[in-house]
This record gives C-alpha cells, sequence and structure tokens, in this order.
C-alpha cells in the first residue's frame, strides 16, 4: 500500500494533507520519497527554527536519548531547570517561573488555569471569583477545549458546542471596544503579538499599549500567546518586544520553534506581588493544581535548550531581521498587482494576496491555490486563512536561499496572474 493509501485507511482525516511524503530533511531543505528537493519555508509551521537535522539539535537529542529519556516530574530534572534559567535569564529577562507542556494548546490551557485561579485570589466586589478571558477577532489559540474556546473563529468552534465557558472576543487592534469591554468578571486579556493563523496581523504599539494600561487600571493578567511568535522568529527573543518593548506582561504561553522539532511548550508565569502579603503570581499554582506526564522530561528539554541557546549565542533573532527586509525590498520590486501587502516581523510574514488578480480555481481560495503550485514548483509555504500566504524559512536561512524562494514565488505569481 502506497502511504496515502495507509492514511486513508487507518489516520483520521483532520488534515486537508497535501500529496507530498517527505522522507528527508536537511537545513532549509526537504526531500519527499521520489527524491525531489523542496525549499521548506513552512519549517512545520515555524517549528524547525534551524531548519532540518542541525548538527547541534541532533547531538544533544543523541547524547540524552543514550543517557536518560524520561523520568518522572516527582523529581528534579537537571536539564528541565536548566532550560528554564536560559528562559527566565536570556529571553523574557523578566523574574518569574515556568511550567513545560508538549505543546501550544496545553500552555494556553495552563494560561487559561492560571487567570481562573488569580480571580478566585482575586475576586470581584461581592467575592464572587473572576473568571472571564478576553481574546481577540481572527485569534488562534488551539485545537483542546479550552484553548478553542479561547479562539475567537466560528470556523473552530463549529460543531464542538457547548464551548468552555468563560470567553469573551472583542475587535483586534480596537482601543474602544477594549476600553468599554470590561466586566466586573473579567479577570485577563490574552492575545498574540502577532496573530499566524489568523492572517499574520500584527498588534499596533498604541493598541499593545492600551492593553497593558487597561490591565493595571482593572486588575487583570496581560497574557501574551508567543506560540508561533516567540523566541526569535519575530526579530527579538519575545515579539511583544518588537511592537512595545517597555510592557512587562503577567504570563506568557510558547511552543513550536521552542523545541526545533522536538515536541514541547511551556508557559511563565511572572514573580509580581498580588497582595499586602507579599504573594507572588507564579506561587498560585501549587502542588496538585496542575501537571504533565511527558512535560519537559529530560530528552525535549535537552533539544529545547539546544535550539535556544543556537538561537541566541548566533543571534539569529538580528539575522532574521535583515532577512525581513530582504524579502520586502525584493518583493515590493516585482510590483506585482496580485500582491496587496506583506505583513508581519522577522520570519513571520504573510503576503497577502487579491483574489481578483489570480487564477483561482472553482473550490479553492486563492492562498490554497498559490500553495499548491509553489509546492509544484519546489517551495513549501502554509496558507494563514484564504487570502495570505505565510513566509517562515528557518532562522538561519542564508541569503542565497531566500533569494531562490522568492524567484519561485515571483515565478508562480506571475504564472497564476490574471493580467500578465
Amino acid at each position: 500500500m502506497t502511504t496515502a493509501d495507509l492514511f486513508a485507511t487507518h489516520v483520521l482525516p483532520t488534515y486537508a494533507r497535501l500529496p507530498l511524503v517527505p522522507v528527508r530533511g536537511a537545513g532549509a531543505r526537504l526531500w519527499d520519497e521520489a527524491g525531489k528537493s523542496y525549499l521548506d519555508f513552512c519549517t512545520g509551521i515555524a517549528v524547525c527554527s534551524l531548519g532540518h537535522c542541525h548538527p547541534r539539535l541532533v547531538e544533544a537529542v543523541r547524547v540524552q536519548a543514550g543517557t536518560l529519556m524520561h523520568c518522572s516530574n516527582l523529581y528534579q530534572i537537571p536539564k528541565q531547570a536548566e532550560l528554564a534559567e536560559e528562559i527566565n535569564t536570556h529571553h523574557v529577562r523578566l523574574p518569574g517561573k515556568l511550567f513545560f507542556s508538549n505543546s501550544g494548546a496545553e500552555a494556553n490551557d495552563g494560561l487559561i488555569k492560571s487567570a481562573r485561579r488569580f480571580g478566585h485570589k482575586r475576586p470581584q466586589a461581592g467575592g464572587s471569583p473572576r473568571f472571564e478571558v478576553i481574546t481577540f477577532s481572527q485569534s488562534f489559540h488551539g485545537r483542546t477545549l479550552g484553548a478553542m474556546s479561547a479562539t475567537a473563529q466560528a470556523k473552530i468552534h463549529e460543531g464542538f458546542d457547548p464551548l468552555l465557558p468563560g470567553f469573551r472576543y472583542l475587535p483586534f487592534n480596537n482601543i474602544a471596544a477594549l476600553e468599554n469591554g470590561i466586566r466586573p468578571e473579567t479577570v485577563a486579556v490574552l492575545l498574540e503579538p502577532i496573530q499566524g493563523e489568523g492572517g499574520v496581523n500584527v498588534a499596533t504599539p498604541e493598541f499593545l499599549r492600551a492593553v497593558a494600561d487597561v490591565c493595571k487600571k482593572h486588575d487583570l493578567l496581560l497574557m501574551f500567546d508567543e506560540v508561533q511568535a516567540g523566541f526569535g522568529r519575530c526579530g527579538d527573543s519575545m515579539a511583544w518586544r518588537m511592537i512595545a518593548p517597555e510592557i512587562e506582561p503577567d504570563a506568557i504561553s510558547w511552543a513550536k520553534g521552542m523545541g526545533g522539532g522536538v515536541p514541547i511548550g511551556a508557559f511563565w508565569l511572572g514573580d509580581r506581588a498580588i497582595d499586602g502579603a507579599g504573594t507572588a503570581f507564579s506561587s498560585l499554582l501549587g502542588p496538585g493544581s496542575h501537571g504533565s506526564t511527558y512535560g519537559g522530561n529530560p530528552l525535549v528539554c535537552a533539544a529545547s535548550l539546544a535550539v535556544l541557546q543556537e538561537i541566541r549565542e548566533h543571534e539569529l533573532a538580528a539575522h532574521a531581521l535583515l532577512m525581513e527586509v530582504r524579502i520586502r525590498e525584493t518583493v515590493r520590486s516585482w510590483k506585482l498587482p496580485c500582491i496587496t501587502e506583506v505583513r508581519g516581523s522577522g520570519l513571520l510574514l504573510g503576503v497577502g494576496l487579491d483574489p481578483a488578480r489570480i487564477d483561482v480555481p472553482e473550490g479553492k481560495t486563492a492562498a490554497l491555490t498559490v500553495v499548491s503550485q509553489l509546492m509544484g514548483n519546489g517551495l513549501l509555504v502554509p496558507a494563514a486563512g484564504p487570502e495570505t500566504i505565510r513566509l517562515l524559512p528557518p532562522l538561519n536561512v542564508t541569503a542565497g536561499e531566500i533569494d531562490e524562494a522568492l524567484a519561485i514565488l515571483e515565478r508562480t505569481l506571475r504564472g497564476l496572474a490574471r493580467n500578465g
């Protein structure tokens, strides 16, 4: 049986999978079962921060796999402690503590639980717990019931009601709606500084500062979902610093690129005092309040530590900004009417498409049409909604690889353009 036959027979059809069977990767390239090479500007959807099979990551996994792969979180795992120190000291650079999970959805569930616990500690005036978390239109926070309920996209919710209560959705980048949207039961605001799945939409500095001000005014938690945007992809270890660097969040979630391909997620809670007795926010999740069998095991922590140290030591966040300039200047020089804009920061970039200027087959979106054609031409990219494709190359991508990918993109778009 072919791989496609095995999938059809044995695997749930939860993905609209493209007809590609990757079998090997190295750096920014993938090879399929027929031996065809592709430039990979999808990287597992912003996961393979160092590209495929980076020597430092491979060696870290090899050594740890031969030493100790897993043990319980009932014990103190050295690599987990070292990884937490790396993240706190060099990336967040604020006092706080971490919990390690297996995915971004789980990390966001941890933020939601932390907000609920905070709402019990600091309740409404009448004594009832605060519980409502505000999120924003076109957000995406994951596929678990809690993370899905936090996601403000109707298509994600369809067929899964009743959703977890306690969420309200407001328009993204709308300061007035935010200022008028706080209720007595509101306890936190959760947002992506740069929305990935929702179309690569960047929070404006004014909006992000307004969110921080509203949180201070109403004693709300400020929680950032950096699952796709964090750890160097947007030009800084933390994406929010590219927009409003003076802001200090109360909580952050991550996953994707922090493991370089090994499944790991995490959430961080700040140490700020939340009462007159000096109780730290990070202390509210004590023994028995949260857990994960696999989260933060020795193998994944060794892998993540190697990835984050490589990003930091080789200044790959700054390199991402240099490559962003190269991409923007090149795309601008094409003057293609089918491109509406380039959004994002660093190497989380969205290329907006005008469907009226692209030859789109019936039943397909402009984005999926371009994604499919690019794959045929040797470039892998993911869509971000019906009218946007994403460019998510490795953070160590070379200028030559950028130029090669952009040449494929230009040729493909000119071939699909209705007017030329």
